[in-house]
C-alpha cells in the first residue's frame, strides 16, 4: 500500500498530511523496541548483570532513546562544533566522554518536593531524570583540548580535528 496524502484545513492555512501504510507502521515500532532492548540490556550489563531491574532498564532505555538531547555540529577547518540542548541540568549532573569518532552525553538530575503540615507530611514526590547521546562524529577528533561550556541549557563543545598520520619515508643504509 503507497503513502496515500490528505489535506487538512487549520486556522493558519493548509497542512498536507501524510499517510503510512500499516506494514511501514509496524517495521518502524518493530525497529524502535528492538533498539530500546538493545539499549536495556547494555544497562543490564553495565549494572553488573544483577537481576531483578529490568523494568528499571527498560524505562530508562526508552527515556533515552525516545527523548534524545537535540544536537547541532559545525564542522570547520579546525575541527568541530556541537551543540546540545541540555535544559535544567547543572554541570555536576552531567557527564561527558569523548572518542576519536564519538562523543557521548549523560546526565541524570534529581528532584524532591516536599509539603508539610503541622510537622507531617501531606505531599511528597521525588522525580528523576536521565538523559543520553551518542553522537557519531564525521571527523576523527583529537581528545585533547576539548573545551566544553554550559550556558543557558545548551552544552558547547569544541572538538579539535584529529592531527592525520604521516608516511615516514625509510631509509636503505648500504651494508
Amino acid at each position: 500500500m503507497a503513502e496515500k496524502s490528505i489535506t487538512l484545513r487549520s486556522g493558519e492555512g493548509i497542512v498536507p498530511l501524510r499517510l503510512m501504510d500499516f506494514d511501514r507502521i509496524f517495521d518502524r515500532m518493530r525497529e524502535i523496541h528492538d533498539m530500546i532492548a538493545r539499549r536495556a540490556f547494555e544497562l543490564f550489563e553495565e549494572g553488573g548483570r544483577i537481576f531483578g531491574r529490568d523494568l528499571d532498564n527498560w524505562l530508562r532505555a526508552e527515556s533515552e532513546l525516545l527523548h534524545p538531547v537535540d544536537i547541532s555540529m559545525e564542522e570547520t577547518d579546525e575541527g568541530l562544533r556541537v551543540e546540545a540542548e541540555v535544559p535544567g541540568f547543572k554541570p555536576e549532573e552531567l557527564e561527558v566522554s569523548v572518542e576519536p569518532r564519538r562523543l557521548t552525553i549523560t546526565g541524570k538530575r534529581e528532584a524532591a518536593k516536599e509539603e508539610k503540615k503541622k510537622g507531617k507530611t501531606i505531599y511528597s514526590e521525588r522525580r528523576a531524570e536521565q538523559i543520553m547521546r551518542v553522537i557519531d562524529l564525521p571527523v576523527e577528533v583529537s581528545t585533547e583540548n576539548i573545551t566544553a561550556t554550559l550556558k543557558d541549557g545548551v552544552l558547547e563543545f569544541t572538538l579539535p580535528k584529529a592531527v592525520p598520520a604521516k608516511k615516514i619515508a625509510i631509509e636503505k643504509i648500504a651494508a
